[in-house]
């Protein structure tokens, strides 16, 4: 039977930390409602206590939106979780997320605690969000940096105090797969809670380019929720990237797992993210990048226009994207050539095609690209030549 995996959307709050990315209230409304209808399971309205807009724009969301459940963030402080609790009180599926340091380095060199004062924090902050509502998320913040038996101490504590939700975050990208997949694994045997009533969750960053591959780790090797962003934005070098991971289960591990994202709604979801936050998309990104279904090689272009799945391994319709696309350019083939000559109207035989693709190519080398329109113009050229 395949398993569940929960999409934790942090767009709103993580993915707005990137410099220059803030969002007024009535852009994460409508972000907000875009990521209702993309079917994220839990969406990060915000940090409440971060500023009175912020607190403003979660309560607003929470009494918005309907099917998501809607998440507000605290670190693990009575003040910070009152605030929470208060800004997601009337929404349909509230949850409490909050956070307290696990690794030595954090908690000698930031909190300037010892383990048994931090534990004591846990338990602390778990009961006070416990007491507002029965969904609380709690994270042992630098989890991969931590010591792991102390970890499996700290997360008991943190479940023994109520929490619904562990989720472990590799808070400064640190994690490589084969060491963050064993973690979840060693986690899960050691901790009967996750066989049964209590979701093992991961935050994964991408400072080493590996947040999707550790977040996949993590769901073979037992975890069950992904915080992640559209576009992979958030925090330095960003988040897991929703498309990425969804797109990954879809493809690679249908058989085995599966998620409740509406994919068609993936891309126009990006563009909005894009937009609003003024953070262009790269375009080789993989899944809504403007290259990620777009063929300018004529060995690829004459494999997609015989059978697409030649060389795709998606289809652009389950992600919303408009099509595939064959890019014109002096590493394109006849095969291509006559193709888009055909779609404008143009039925060339091999023997007719060859003047037509010899110049082509001498515009090719100079444009670099080559449009509908200059085809028409290398048409008359051409034509004009032979007479």
């Amino acid at each position: 039977m395949k398993e569940r995996v929960y999409i934790f959307d942090t767009t709103l709050r993580d993915g707005e930390q990137v410099p220059g990315a803030k969002l007024v209230t009535e852009e994460k409304i409508e972000l907000a409602k875009q990521l209702e209808l993309l079917g994220v399971d839990i969406m990060e309205a915000g940090f409440p206590i971060s500023s009175p807009e912020d607190f403003n724009a979660v309560k607003k969301i929470a009494n918005t939106i309907e099917k998501s459940t809607v998440c507000a963030l605290a670190r693990g402080l009575d003040e910070d979780i009152e605030v929470a609790a208060r800004s997601v009180e009337n929404a349909a599926s509230p949850r409490i997320h909050t956070f307290i340091s696990v690794s030595d380095i954090h908690i000698e060199n930031q909190m300037r605690k010892t383990r048994d004062e931090v534990l004591t924090m846990v338990d602390h902050a778990v009961s006070k969000a416990k007491s507002y509502m029965d969904n609380v998320e709690f994270s042992p913040m630098d989890a991969s940096r931590a010591d792991f038996e102390y970890l499996v101490k700290f997360t008991q504590v943190a479940i023994d105090a109520g929490a619904t939700t562990i989720n472990l975050p590799d808070t400064v990208g640190y994690a490589l797969p084969e060491e963050w997949g064993l973690m979840i694994k060693n986690l899960v045997e050691r901790i009967p809670a996750f066989k049964s009533d209590v979701v093992l969750s991961m935050h994964t960053h991408n400072d080493l380019g590996l947040a999707t591959a550790n977040a996949l780790a993590g769901v073979i090797n037992g975890a069950r929720q992904i915080e992640c962003t559209l576009n992979g934005v958030g925090e330095r070098a960003g988040n897991c990237s929703l498309e990425e991971v969804v797109m990954t289960i879809q493809t690679r591990y249908k058989d085995r797992f599966y998620t409740q994202i509406n994919t068609p709604e993936i891309c126009k979801t990006s563009e909005m993210v894009s937009d609003v936050m003024g953070l262009p998309v790269q375009p080789n990104k993989a899944v809504v990048g403007a290259n990620a279904f777009a063929h300018s090689s004529g060995i690829h272009q004459d494999g997609i226009i015989k059978h697409r799945d030649n060389f795709e391994i998606m289809d652009p319709k389950d992600v919303g994207a408009s099509g595939s696309s064959i890019v014109l350019t002096a590493r394109s083939g006849r095969a291509a050539l006559k193709h888009r000559l055909e779609n404008l109207g143009y039925a060339f035989d091999k023997n007719d095609l060859e003047p037509i693709y010899l110049k082509f190519l001498e515009w090719a080398d100079e444009k670099k690209q080559i449009n509908d329109e200059d085809l028409l113009s290398l048409l008359q050229t051409v034509e004009a030549v032979s007479k």
